[in-house]
């Protein structure tokens, strides 16, 4: 193995292109810029329009590239499950989405593989903190209050 050149960058999902960040950086290495980039937005379009962290690695010798995709932010994936484009100003005051407690539990899956959360109802704990910061509601209930219902263990049936 040759020396490695690695670049990082924040791509919207399935919306990379050639222009900077990533073209400008890959030209110089000397890769096919249009294949790294399809294979990105190949790899990121289950996230569209979402920011996602990817990191591309060339071998400075053989020119072979590959690809590895980050985890979108909890507030990426709330804001998607919800449906929304952005969360509230003034959070807390201001609701602007609901999601279900399968929403949670789908993004708090995600985020387990990238945690050093050993369960996953720890997990869910911080997504729920990030739906109130967002100003999102969980099964109608506040997140403070649906956080009481979790520590109840009311839903632990979900967090298996």
């Amino acid at each position: 193995m040759g020396n490695k050149q690695t670049i990082s960058s924040l791509v919207t999902g399935g919306e990379a292109s050639a222009g900077p960040p990533l073209g400008p950086a890959l030209g110089p290495i000397g890769v096919n810029i249009l294949e790294v980039i399809e294979a990105i937005n190949k790899k990121t379009s289950e996230f569209k329009g979402m920011k996602i962290p990817v990191t591309v690695s060339v071998d400075s010798d053989t020119k072979k590239w590959e690809i590895e995709v980050g985890i979108p932010s909890a507030s990426a994936l709330l804001l998607k499950e919800a449906g929304i484009q952005k969360g509230s100003g003034t959070s807390g005051t201001e609701w602007v989405g609901e999601i279900t407690v399968d929403s949670i539990v789908k993004v708090a899956n995600v985020k387990l593989e990238s945690s050093y959360a050993t369960s996953l109802k720890s997990v869910v704990k911080q997504i729920i903190g990030t739906c109130g910061s967002l100003g999102i509601k969980i099964e109608g209930k506040t997140p403070k209050e649906f956080t009481s219902e979790v520590n109840e263990s009311k839903w632990d049936s979900k967090f298996k």
